[in-house]
């Protein structure tokens, strides 16, 4: 059974450092000596960092998080881990990681300053995949390459979303390895209607608004770089990353965004 560690990290230097190193630790655990396990040599997976831990307070993080990491590790190729400081990205640890997954959004706290900033950007400008989910895009607002990491990002001075409740995504590509083989769903989430931005994207979802019966992103791609973003709008609380539909699609566009075949190995699908 696949094991997600949460780890704690400060904002102090050195503290972020022990978490990563803690992190590091854990993976070396072995199996047995001269059990089964240990005389193979397991394929190394593919490590996630889920950064989290600061949110607006409608999203309660605390319960959410979980979910994805669970989520993800459906995948047996994903190793997810949950890390809940979004300081953690001032930490050169984050080479670690083939892909970074922002699950926050520093509604009334600092976001992380100028070292997190560029580690994040060289780390996807240099191949590393990110992926953003709900009110991740509303992050950095100070922060105008923040806009392009992320294809598009919350406007405020846009109607935000939809009344929570019911509606169908629709799937718009059915050709892009993330969404090849999907079929449209129902969720119950916050239908976004307030993103802004001029980056190109490559829409792969749509939904469409109860009260202006306009189409809107609520997954979607593009590159940065030699990295790949993938972008969901979906996630607003438990109830909305509950359904089966919404953590394949997550799971296949982490998948792509770390550099792997969205398909999943035959015996987990």
């Amino acid at each position: 059974m696949h094991a997600v560690d949460h780890l704690r990290a400060r904002r102090r230097p050195k503290a972020t450092l022990r978490a990563a190193a803690i992190s590091a630790a854990l993976v070396l655990i072995a199996a047995p000596a001269g059990s089964a396990a240990s005389q193979q040599a397991p394929r190394a997976k593919t490590r996630v960092l889920i950064v989290t831990g600061v949110d607006y307070p409608g999203h309660r993080w605390r319960q959410t998080a979980p979910i994805v990491a669970r989520a993800l590790g459906a995948d047996p190729r994903l190793d997810a881990r949950a890390i809940e400081d979004p300081h953690f990205l001032d930490s050169a640890a984050l080479a670690r990681y083939r892909a970074v997954v922002l699950h926050f959004m520093n509604w009334e706290t600092p976001a992380p300053g100028p070292t997190a900033r560029e580690n994040l950007r060289r780390f996807v400008a240099g191949g590393g995949g990110l992926v953003l989910l709900h009110f991740a895009c509303g992050a950095w607002q100070d922060w105008p390459e923040f806009r392009k990491l992320a294809g598009r990002v919350w406007d405020p001075k846009l109607r935000p979303h939809d009344p929570r409740g019911p509606f169908k995504v629709r799937i718009l590509d059915k050709k892009h390895p993330v969404t090849r083989g999907l079929r449209d769903f129902m969720t119950d989430d916050e239908l976004y209607t307030c993103l802004a931005g001029e980056a190109p994207i490559r829409v792969l979802a749509v939904a469409r608004s109860k009260v202006d019966g306009k189409d809107y992103p609520m997954a979607f791609v593009l590159r940065y770089g030699q990295g790949r973003v993938f972008h969901t709008l979906l996630g607003h609380d438990v109830k909305a990353f509950s359904f089966p539909e919404v953590q394949k699609l997550l799971r296949r566009g982490t998948a792509w965004a770390a550099g792997l075949d969205p398909d999943e190995p035959s015996k987990n699908r």
